[in-house]
């Protein structure tokens, strides 16, 4: 067919032709020839070469020998040169080896090069495929358009000069070339590139099959991953099938496009015109099976095509799709990235993320009595939250986030923003069959969130004592920079000791720790009022204003319970040379700096400002503590001036009751009919002096001439504790090693264990009395509990050798001899090798006679039935309850006089009354699951559903449970000081110092007495006193706790924190055994009963020492 054209001239003078006599002619044959010629060509050159190599080969068969030769030679100096010898070898290799390895370097994005190169591919492949989008969207699938004329053709051009480069890098990298030849991608360069140039000869386009270009979406997974964007297998997966579909769906859509417009063979008559846009949208309606119809092939070549996609589509929905969806289902919601507010801080949990442990740690960490808990909680897990979780982090979800993710992965530390997270909480499993494994679990965490930023302040939980020591071994571990740890064992053992000093303690401390309400109500028992309004004191600490600079700590002390109804317990102490801070319980004979911060207890924060707020000057004749607020005058902003120092000393002197001065006593002075105690009455005529000097270094006492007299306070005996006066134990001073090397603790030559172990024959024969039996349930093989932290607190070196209680551990003795390596230093221990639930072995160690008796248990909880892992210990309990004693020869009449029974009771070796009836034996049982607690008092009426404070036993001080101690990560995290007071408390006086030495493994080491290590012994201790005699008897006869709280704070610098009561307040026999219930901090007016017994912070009596 010939070609008539009509010829006109543009303005710039170049020949244009007419479009329509052009396309009667079609010449989309000599593009599509082209493509086929070069793919033939190029394949028949690769068959070439191989054929000429091939005939090269078996001519020079000859050579075979020394090409293998080449070979081995070329392989000897690679070896030598990787063993670092023959460095002056040239790399061996030909012109073509060294250009494949370095093409095949570039096309794997092994270099930033190559990496550029693959990403440019891609970026133009996209680019290409955008000017077809453009071009198709043209009237006609071939146009008689000069190439010069062309702009998108132009750019289409550069493109393919720039692929067909890159095509020729890929043929080098080859490894075989045939195969090369045939892949996916060579052809897409086969069908693509050559048209490009054959349409600068022919002057015209065919937009041909250009669409295949689409098909370098599927390299999207391959760049994506070049550049560290997907790194699991999940989102590698989902991105090859969203690609590979895509690619197939666009690809099609093409072919449509092109077949339809075209029209029907052989002459590609009656074509009829289609958008490529309205072709994706029928394939896509096509491949779903909707068929709507408004879109339809109508050319057959187009029907055929449609009929052989159908099949693919079918695959792709029935196969692909579905696939995507599950993946993107496997895309948990809960992998996400953690993205903070500005200015607001936010704290990583991670460990053993449970529903429960995450109940408790919120509804203690975000606990109204907070003072603006203005932080996010962010949890970090591998599992994804259950419903019940879910549904809680719900209801909290404007402060908490939850991320699946590992702690030992470095994204995952990115996504929770662990470098900018105020703190990082690792929560440890308290259940676990296996407390070691748990430890280092949560150690391994705590060393790769270190790893990844040496700054992240760090609270962990511990399960064993032994394991804190790995701690030390992370360089970047530092407990001055707020790092710490919180060992369960330790803390619990801890309470369980001081609870044998003193009964209940161990309840009163969980409850100051804890967050609770504490709100009282009529349904309630009078007992159980008392009770829940002590629950809601916790411990704060607030910085003391100006009007406390130059007071001692008595009366500091004093002012704050009186004036601001608060109970001051310790302050921060800055040594003299400029040391860490220590914090000093109760501490006496020094003066309060300026600035200093005070511990508290107190019902909320908002309570504890008081101690900021008060001024002397604005406040003084405040009668309401509520009406202390902050005031604007000088002494408040300025600070304390000198005669502010002076009037804060007149402060102590002048605290009144109801308007009236208080004596030392206690006592109003207006009241008739009150004289004070009989210990403490003023010498005749002395008059009233009062001290103002900046110079005292004493709480101001007003009878002067009458000092305070020796006292000793005997810790529960049998339920008497008193206060008598003392004699030193001049033997014992005499010894040359009788301290550990800090001298914060008792210490003796270690001891072998078959020493200490009784039979029952020689236990029966042991005067055993005021003693601690521990029952301790436990296999041979049963994980380590660290019996040390029960008896390291009982041999404090601020008790006196000979008030030292002797601990007798009745169990088996397999455990205890893997025990005993950390025992052996510590003296008065003794071992019955027998079963707690023996009631022989039981009477052996005069369990009735003791002053407590611990249960505990080192069995792993079952996993079958978790709430069976307290049987024995409850066994135990009720054993222990069931017995009667009435053989206990005894001989009271030597008891006569008051005076005579309170030295009695000082002497060990006197054998007393124990009670009759195993009810009445004092005794605390640790429990790992709280509702079993229910088992242990049968006469309560405790639901089981009642939360374990709220529980009879546990407010009696009966029971213990480690999930007490939950609270103490949010407290350490809100105040780090406060466990620093906790552990000082309960542990006896553990120091860095001591944990350095303890961990080495060695156990305790003795050291001689120095001035610095004996004066480690000047510490306060936990105290129990009874209001039945002695010096103090006065106060239980209807007494406000006011005035029990100033007298013995003034008379004895004894530091009252609350009441040991009994639960029926009808009973007047003093019995301490009988059911008693804690009172933490009482209201300055209530009132007293001749039964109570106090809890008190006493000073260590150096005046019993001759070694001073």
């Amino acid at each position: 067919m010939g070609l008539v054209s009509v010829e006109t001239t543009s303005p710039e003078g170049i020949p244009l032709i007419d479009f329509e006599e052009c396309l009667k002619e079609r010449k989309w044959w000599c593009f599509l020839l082209s493509s086929i010629f070069t793919f033939i060509l190029g394949l028949l050159s690769v068959v070439l070469v191989r054929v000429i190599q091939s005939f090269m080969c078996q001519k020079g068969g000859e050579d075979q020998n020394s090409e293998e030769e080449k070979q081995r030679l070329k392989d000897e100096a690679k070896k030598l040169r990787l063993q670092g010898q023959n460095p002056d070898e040239a790399p061996e290799g030909d012109f073509m080896s060294e250009a494949k390895d370095w093409a095949g370097e570039l096309i794997s994005a092994q270099t930033g090069m190559g990496k550029i190169l693959v990403c440019l591919v891609f970026i133009l492949s996209i680019s290409s495929l955008v000017i077809y989008f453009i071009d198709a969207s043209s009237d006609g699938v071939e146009q008689c358009v000069p190439w010069i004329e062309n702009t998108t053709q132009q750019i289409d051009l550069a493109f393919n000069i720039f692929f067909m480069v890159y095509f020729f890098i890929r043929f080098i990298a080859a490894s075989d070339k045939f195969f090369f030849m045939l892949e996916l991608y060579s052809f897409v360069d086969y069908f693509t590139i050559p048209p490009s140039f054959v349409s600068i000869y022919l002057d015209r386009t065919w937009i041909g099959l250009r669409f295949l270009r689409a098909l370098r979406l599927m390299t999207v997974p391959d760049i994506l991953q070049y550049l560290n964007i997907l790194k699991t297998s999940t989102s590698i997966r989902l991105a090859q099938l969203i690609s590979l579909f895509v690619s197939v769906w666009l690809t099609g859509a093409g072919v449509v496009h092109l077949l339809e417009n075209s029209g029907d063979l052989p002459a590609f008559s009656e074509p009829e015109p289609i958008t490529y846009w309205n072709a994706v949208y029928f394939l896509m309606v096509t491949m779903s099976t909707v068929g709507y119809g408004d879109i339809t092939c109508l050319t057959e070549v187009g029907r055929v095509f449609q009929l052989m996609f159908l099949a693919v589509g079918l695959m792709l929905f029935a196969g692909v799709l579905p696939e995507i969806l599950a993946l993107l289902g496997q895309r948990s919601k809960w992998m996400g990235s953690y993205s903070g507010v500005k200015g607001k801080r936010h704290i990583v949990v991670c460990g053993n993320i449970t529903f429960e442990s995450v109940s408790v740690f919120l509804k203690d960490f975000l606990h109204e009595d907070r003072d603006d808990v203005d932080v996010e909680v962010v949890f970090l897990h591998r599992a994804e939250p259950d419903l019940e979780f879910e549904g809680l982090l719900k209801r909290q979800h404007t402060r908490v986030k939850y991320f699946q993710g590992s702690l030992m992965n470095a994204m995952d530390l990115e996504r929770a923003k662990v470098h900018e997270a105020d703190a990082c909480l690792v929560l440890a499993n308290k259940y676990c069959p296996d407390p070691d494994a748990e430890d280092a679990a949560n150690i391994m965490r705590v060393i790769s969130m270190k790893n990844y930023c040496e700054e992240s302040r760090i609270i962990i939980q511990l399960m064993q004592y032994h394991n804190k020591a790995y701690l030390l071994n992370i360089p970047s571990w530092d407990w001055k920079q707020g790092d710490d740890v919180i060992c369960l064992a330790e803390l619990k053992l801890g309470f369980i000791a001081q609870s044998c000093l003193a009964p209940g303690f161990s309840t009163m401390m969980a409850n100051l720790f804890a967050m609770r309400s504490g709100e009282p109500s009529d349904d309630m028992q009078a007992w159980q009022n008392d009770y829940i309004q002590g629950t809601g004191c916790e411990m704060y600490t607030e910085t003391l204003s100006p009007t406390f600079t130059g007071m001692t700590f008595s009366q500091a002390s004093e002012l704050c319970f009186v004036k601001l109804k608060l109970l001051l317990l310790a302050v921060e102490v800055r040594p003299d040379d400029g040391g860490d801070t220590k914090i000093s319980i109760n501490p006496r004979g020094s003066k309060i700096p300026a600035n200093t911060v005070g511990f508290f207890i107190a019902q909320s924060a908002e309570e504890v400002k008081r101690a900021w707020y008060y001024c002397k000057a604005c406040h003084e004749d405040v009668k309401n503590e509520n009406q202390i607020k902050k005031c604007k005058c000088k002494n408040f902003i300025g600070g304390m001036m000198v005669h502010s120092v002076l009037k804060s000393q007149q402060i102590g002197q002048h605290i009144t009751t109801d308007g009236k001065p208080v004596q030392p006593n206690g006592v109003a002075a207006s009241k008739p009919g009150l004289q004070p105690a009989p210990s403490v009455v003023a010498k005749t005529g002395t008059p009233l002096k009062k001290n103002v000097s900046m110079k005292e270094e004493s709480a101001p006492d007003i009878f002067q001439e009458n000092p305070r007299p020796p006292i000793r306070q005997d810790p529960m005996r049998n339920g008497h504790p008193v206060i008598v006066p003392m004699t030193p134990d001049f033997d014992f001073e005499k010894t040359e090693m009788k301290y550990d090397s800090t001298g914060m603790f008792h210490w003796t030559p270690a001891r072998s264990i078959d020493d200490c172990i009784l039979d029952r024959n020689q236990a029966a024969m042991t005067v055993l009395n005021g003693h601690v039996v521990v029952c301790l349930f436990a296999h041979s093989d049963s994980p380590l509990i660290g019996l040390r932290n029960l008896v390291m607190p009982l041999r404090a070196s601020n008790f006196h050798f000979h008030e030292l209680k002797h601990v007798v551990i009745v169990g088996a003795v397999d455990y205890i001899k893997r025990e005993w390596k950390t025992l052996q230093n510590l003296p008065k221990i003794s071992v019955l090798n027998g079963s707690p639930l023996s009631r022989a072995d039981l009477r052996a160690v005069n369990v009735n006679l003791c002053d407590m008796c611990v249960i505990l248990s080192a069995k792993v909880p079952s996993n079958d039935d978790p709430t069976l892992a307290d049987k024995e210990a409850i066994l135990a309990s009720l054993n222990i309850k069931a017995m009667t004693f009435g053989d206990v020869v005894t001989n009271m009449d030597s008891m006569g006089d008051s005076k005579d029974a309170l030295n009695n009771m000082g002497d060990t070796s006197v054998k007393r009354q124990g009670p009759i009836y195993g009810t009445n034996v004092p005794m605390i049982t640790e429990l790992v699951n709280d509702s079993n607690v229910q088992f242990l008092d049968q006469d309560d009426d405790d639901d089981p559903d009642t939360e374990l404070y709220l529980t009879q036993p546990f407010a009696c001080g009966t029971a213990f449970a480690v999930s007490v101690l939950d609270s103490l990560m949010s407290t350490t995290y809100f105040n780090q000081n406060a466990l620093t007071l906790i552990r000082s408390l309960i542990t006896g006086g553990a120091t860095p110092e001591l944990e350095i030495i303890l961990a080495e493994g060695a156990g305790l080491r003795g050291g001689y007495s120095t001035p610095d290590t004996l004066a480690n012994r000047d510490r306060c201790r936990v105290g129990q006193i009874s209001l039945s005699d002695g010096p103090l008897a006065t106060f239980g006869e209807g007494r406000k706790y006011q005035d029990l709280f100033v007298a013995s704070l003034r008379n004895y610098g004894m530091l009252c924190i609350g009441l040991y009561r009994l639960r029926d307040a009808t009973l007047t026999a003093v019995d301490a055994t009988s059911k008693r219930y804690v009172i933490t901090n009482p209201p300055f007016d209530f009132g007293l009963l001749p039964t109570d017994q106090v809890f008190v912070f006493i000073h260590w009596n150096k005046r019993q020492s001759t070694s001073l």
